[in-house]
């Protein structure tokens, strides 16, 4: 009489609803995603999925994302990044980058910014990492692949 009922709800809500409702500008929607992205986890530190998805973005595959947005999550400062990311083998996508910033990169932020990112081929989830330890040359390397990638259609159109 006195003691909590557990009430019995048909729907379950799960933890991506609740994030949804809490911060809907990290819903799928806003980021810009489609049904396949995981979500951005409430605290990826207490989340095992979200560790094991870090620790393999640290050795993924190296491609250049365009800054297109940011959100701050919380006061670490931690922000989830938004990026329009290419490849090496021409595959475009939005990417999601959950990352602890200093107070000095972010306000160095700036939509259109050309950044390094580290992606997972085979898992293709929208994840990708901020790709800081990046050699120069390498990331310069793969800017002259995607950019004559892109100039060599648009020279044959012109000699059609």
């Amino acid at each position: 009489m006195f003691g909590w009922k557990k009430k019995r709800h048909d729907s379950k809500m799960t933890l991506d609803d609740v994030m949804s409702k809490l911060r809907p500008d990290l819903s799928r929607e806003s980021l810009g995603v489609g049904p396949d992205f995981p979500g951005v986890a409430p605290n990826p530190l207490m989340s095992s999925d979200a560790r094991k998805r870090s620790a393999e973005l640290r050795t993924g595959a190296l491609a250049l994302g365009v800054l297109v947005d940011w959100r701050e999550v919380n006061s670490n400062p931690r922000a989830v990044l938004m990026f329009d990311v290419e490849t090496s083998d021409g595959i475009s996508f939005r990417g999601i980058a959950d990352e602890d910033l200093t107070i000095t990169e972010l306000t160095r932020l700036a939509p259109g910014q050309t950044l390094p990112v580290r992606y997972r081929p085979a898992v293709m989830d929208h994840y990708v990492a901020l790709a800081r330890d990046a050699d120069p040359a390498h990331v310069q390397q793969l800017s002259d692949e995607i950019a004559s990638r892109k100039r060599t259609p648009a020279s044959h159109a012109t000699n059609a």
